[in-house]
């Protein structure tokens, strides 16, 4: 009877672990490695150049149509105020969902997806940083790797993209 009460301690605290973790996957802006909610994230495809939009904020490359979707493009270097690199073959576009608009983000390339328990995710410490502290959830150790968590809600919201909601007929 004790060992089956272990057992069912044993398995709550698993299910209670696994509901405090989640999902990321990771990504390269130069030589930093980021980490994004993978449930934001729709597809990864290969960067295509973009249609070019008349008064765009300059960090976005243009719009894509995507199965009948117009798609935003992101240069998220340009969005973090990072250097600009040249583009190459391993640069990636992730199309996300962010709060029902879909958004895609130009990254130098995308790793691999790593489970992080949310008690891992540090808060990070307050810089002068060109990255608005709002777009950073916090750090996180992978082995050897230090990944730096993004809040993408915040950083591709709507009023942070310059994006006019269009009311839509009904």
């Amino acid at each position: 009877m004790h060992d089956t009460v272990m057992s069912r301690d044993d398995s709550q605290q698993a299910a209670q672990d696994a509901a405090s973790s989640g999902q990321y996957l990771s990504l390269r802006l130069g030589k930093e490695e980021y980490a994004i909610d993978i449930l934001g994230v729709q597809e990864i495809r290969s960067y295509e150049e973009p249609t070019r939009m008349v008064n765009a904020p300059h960090f976005v490359k243009g719009v894509i149509n995507l199965r009948g979707v117009i798609v935003p493009i992101v240069d998220l270097r340009l969005k973090l105020e990072l250097e600009k690199v040249e583009y190459n073959e391993f640069t990636v576009v992730i199309i996300l969902n962010v709060q029902g608009s879909i958004i895609g983000a130009v990254v130098d390339s995308v790793s691999d997806v790593v489970t992080l328990n949310r008690k891992a995710i540090s808060p990070a410490p307050q810089f002068q940083s060109t990255i608005d502290e709002r777009f950073i959830t916090g750090l996180a150790n992978v082995g050897d790797r230090m990944l730096i968590v993004m809040n993408m809600d915040t950083l591709m919201s709507n009023a942070e993209m310059g994006i006019v909601q269009q009311a839509l007929p009904v």
